[in-house]
């Protein structure tokens, strides 16, 4: 390691400290359904009302969002737990499988999975892409909100748990 250099491991142990909340971000590719699990969430801007999400630039998902513009996100409640870590797994099916036991509907604006019973649903469509590091930046227009519930706590991931 050079001076200055700061390890990866001490960059992600800090960063675990932070509580975020913890959404599914699904996208329509043709036929099939893809969607993950993502902490990397943030409100950008009210005036439009934009979103940013971070995704890894190698997986697929980041490659299905540069040929699909629109998507949902789905901010998970304190009771999708499970949700949560289906669409964490690595090799995991199509997002309707994952989701086949839970209700859902499709977004009438993005043609996206949208999972009933979160805090939160939005339909987006992408603006702008950034490369940042290893990941991919989307930032996005919401469309429309698909639904709000604020008497269902949002689910939170801090210290690499879920709370």
């Amino acid at each position: 390691m050079t001076e200055g250099e700061v390890p990866g491991a001490d960059v992600t142990d800090a960063l675990a400290t932070f509580a975020t909340g913890v959404v599914i971000v699904t996208v329509r590719d043709g036929r099939d359904d893809i969607g993950t699990t993502l902490t990397a969430f943030s409100s950008v801007s009210l005036d439009p009302p934009m979103v940013l999400i971070g995704v890894g630039a190698a997986s697929y998902l980041s490659e299905v969002l540069h040929r699909c513009d629109r998507w949902a996100v789905t901010v998970l409640s304190a009771g999708q737990r499970a949700i949560a870590g289906r669409f964490a797994a690595a090799g995991r099916p199509s997002a309707r499988l994952l989701i086949a036991g839970e209700a859902h509907h499709r977004g009438p604006r993005s043609g996206a999975l949208v999972i009933d019973g979160g805090s939160a649903a939005l339909e987006c469509e992408t603006r702008q892409r950034v490369t940042g590091g290893d990941h991919a930046l989307f930032i996005a227009e919401v469309l429309t909100v698909d639904y709000v519930d604020t008497g269902r706590p949002p689910l939170i991931r801090v210290n690499r748990r879920y709370r």
